[in-house]
C-alpha cells in the first residue's frame, strides 16, 4: 500500500524505534520507552486521520500530531540523557522527527491558508 510521504517517514522512524525499543534498559523500557511507543502509534493514527479527512477538518488532527512529535522529541532526549539510548540511535531518531515536524507545520500552514480562503469566499457571497 502506497503511503503519503509524511506517513512513510513516520513509519520508517517508528520501525527504527521498534528495532531498539526492546534493547532499552528495563528501568525505562516499561515506563518511558512504552510511552514513546504509544506516542508513535498515536502520531501514525493522527496523521492517517488527517490524510483521510476533508481539508477543512484536518487542523485538529494535524495539531495533535505536531504535539505528539514535540513530546516524542523531549522524551527521546530524556532517554538519551539518562544513557538509555546511545548518541547515534538518538540522532537517527531525532533528526527525522525534526523533518517530520517541519512537514506537519507546512501542512498546517497550507490547511490554514485553504480555510482562510474558503472563509473569505463564503463571506463575499453573503
Amino acid at each position: 500500500q502506497k503511503l503519503i510521504p509524511i506517513l512513510n517517514d513516520i513509519k520508517n522512524n517508528y520501525l527504527f524505534w521498534y528495532s531498539i525499543y526492546h534493547k532499552v534498559p528495563k528501568t525505562h523500557r516499561y515506563t518511558l520507552a512504552l510511552k514513546i511507543d504509544s506516542l508513535y502509534i498515536e502520531l501514525i493514527e493522527m496523521t492517517t486521520s488527517a490524510s483521510f479527512t476533508h481539508k477543512q477538518d484536518k487542523l485538529p488532527y494535524l495539531r495533535t500530531a505536531l504535539r505528539k512529535v514535540d513530546t516524542l522529541k523531549i522524551l527521546l532526549t530524556v532517554l538519551w540523557e539518562t544513557g538509555s539510548i546511545d548518541s547515534k540511535k538518538f540522532e537517527l531518531l531525532s533528526v527525522p522527527l525534526e523533518d517530520i515536524g517541519k512537514k506537519l507545520g507546512g501542512w498546517i500552514g497550507q490547511t490554514e491558508k485553504f480555510i482562510e480562503k474558503q472563509n473569505s469566499l463564503i463571506a463575499r457571497e453573503k
